[in-house]
């Protein structure tokens, strides 16, 4: 609801004259913003890979809670199974994406466009820091979920903690990929 409240609020905005009260007239004071595409279109293949070694993850939570009831007949082996650690390579990835963040902000605020250089920096600022707060929070519960597989939780525990996050990280890179296409298709 946040999003959709931010798209309306920017493409309400982006239309709408301001009263300048030195030449008692409206002028259009939305300016454009030059946002570092190559920068975060690299941040974009980021989160979409995290997304891959996510559902990865995901996929590998759900066969261990699948085969945990098998495993635990005497006698039976399933084999010594070798896997990456798709957990741990998606919190890098996280990590990454929210690095990459930090420097195309940097790079916004070389070129000189600040919150408050325009209403449109201030949108573009607006909508990628609440995505990037929202990734974070992700970050904190793919954390939660790393630390269950690390603490060798019960097969079905973690199989829902990572389904959980995993519905959470696809719904952030979905979300990433909204608000990329919403600067770049309506500057």
């Amino acid at each position: 609801m946040v999003f959709i409240s931010l798209t309306s609020a920017y493409i309400f905005r982006r239309g709408l004259p301001t009263f300048q009260g030195e030449s008692n007239s409206y002028v259009r004071d939305w300016g454009g913003v030059d946002l570092p595409w190559t920068l975060l279109g690299i941040n974009t293949a980021i989160l979409l890979i995290s997304s891959v070694s996510m559902e990865l993850a995901r996929r590998k939570a759900a066969r261990q809670a699948a085969l945990a009831p098998v495993k635990s007949i005497p006698g039976i082996s399933l084999g010594d199974e070798k896997t990456l650690p798709w957990l741990g390579i998606t919190v890098v990835l996280g990590f990454a994406f929210l690095v990459g963040q930090w420097l195309a902000w940097g790079e916004l605020h070389a070129r000189g466009f600040l919150v408050s250089t325009n209403p449109s920096s201030s949108f573009a600022y607006l909508l990628t820091i609440a995505h990037a707060v929202h990734l974070a929070g992700g970050m904190i519960a793919l954390m939660w979920a790393a630390r269950s597989s690390l603490l060798r939780k019960p097969a079905e525990s973690q199989r829902i903690v990572v389904d959980i996050t995993a519905w959470y990280w696809h719904f952030m890179a979905a979300l990433w990929i909204y608000i990329f296409l919403l600067l770049g298709l309506a500057r």
